[in-house]
Formats: structure tokens, sequence, C-alpha cells
């Protein structure tokens, strides 16, 4: 059973999503609040599988409740998705660089995020290849910010967050590196814990603010 958490200030926002969820059989909303401070207290409470925060609320916001969800090790299995109205923004950004797995936009449709709940509670980042572009291009221009110890990495984990921060999945990763698949993701979850990244979303942040990767800015 995927137990959620609910964080909007909208109860018709939270009273809507909760209907959807509702109806999944292996989904169990276990408690709902309204700011960031409810968010962190009902995370500790119910330690959900997921826990859904609109990135803006009145009081403590999104961004502050993922930090301090993230920052808690008692919180290391809650995967926090942001809700947002307005799209990849600088909310959002901030949001993933405090430990987010990702974002959905409100208007998705009813099984697209039924699905996305899913894909988070396996702990797997929301961050499509599109998604993962936009956030490279919103950085690039930035100067790099040397907070990860990438000395600690191997070259091969060092190619394979390299090739995660581009948008590959894993065994596109795998077959970029001749390995297999198992080898890809060993390579990409020890890197994750070398640089105290919670899931892929953070590392691919990791990655192009330490100056890992130097894309070259899309047209």
């Amino acid at each position: 059973m995927i137990r959620v958490l609910l964080v909007d200030d909208q109860p018709l926002i939270r009273s809507g999503f909760r209907a959807l969820l509702d109806l999944e059989d292996d989904i169990e909303v276990v408690a709902e609040g309204s700011d960031g401070n409810e968010a962190l207290a009902l995370a500790r409470q119910h330690v959900p599988d997921v826990a859904l925060v609109d990135v803006r609320m009145p009081g403590a916001d999104g961004i502050e409740a993922t930090g301090l969800i993230a920052s808690d090790p008692a919180l290391a299995g809650v995967h926090v998705v942001i809700l947002t109205n307005y799209g990849l923004d600088e909310y959002v950004f901030h949001a993933l660089r405090a430990g987010a797995a990702g974002f959905l936009v409100k208007d998705i449709r009813p099984e697209d995020f039924v699905h996305a709940v899913r894909v988070a509670a396996r702990g797997e980042a929301l961050l499509a290849p599109a998604i993962t572009r936009k956030l490279i291009d919103r950085y690039v221009t930035r100067p790099p910010r040397p907070e990860a110890n990438l000395n600690e990495l191997t070259n091969r984990e060092r190619e394979a967050v390299a090739l995660v921060a581009h948008g590959l999945a894993n065994d596109e990763v795998a077959a970029r590196m001749a390995i297999t698949t198992i080898t890809a993701k060993t390579h990409i979850n020890r890197a994750m814990t070398k640089l105290r990244a919670r899931d892929r979303a953070q590392l691919v942040v990791i990655a192009y603010e330490s100056g890992l990767v130097k894309p070259t800015p899309s047209n």
C-alpha cells in the first residue's frame, strides 16, 4: 500500500486529489495539511511514502517543507513531490535543490497524476528528459557551485552521473557505457550516496551546479 500525505492550502484542491487517490486499491491518503509546518509534523507522524506538497503556501511554503523533510534522517524514505500551478519556475528549481523528487502541474490528467504517485513511491524522479533539459538550460549560465565533493566519485560514476544529468534512463546509461543496466544503476546509486543526493532529481541539480556537466544551451 502506497501511503500519501497531501499538503495544499486550498481545501478544494486537496479534496480533488484525495478523491482520485481514494479510487485506487493500492494507494491510501494518510493525512492532509495546509502549510509547510503541518507538512513536516504530519510527515513525522505518519511517515508516508509520498508527500504531495504545494510549492506556494502562506507561512512555511513547499520549498521550506521539502528542505525540512529531506534533512530529517527519520524521513529518508519520504519522496516529496511538488505541486504547482505554474510549471517549471524558480520555486520549483529551489524545491528540487532542497530535495524534491520532482514536480506535478495541477492541471495534470487524472490518470497521469495517479501514475506519477506510483512512480514517486518507487523512488524514481519525476523528471522527463525535456524537463532535465530545461533544468540544465536554467543553470548553465551560473558559475559552478563547488558544494559536492566530486573527488569521491570514480571515473565510471562520474560518467554515469553526467549521462543521468543529460536525461538518460538507466538502460540508456548502460548502453552508452557498454555495461549492464544493473551495473549502471549501481554506479548511479553509489554516486547518489557519495554526493548525499536523495534521488535522481537532486543528482541532476548537483551535477550541473558542481560543474560536472557543462552542456551547450539549446537554441
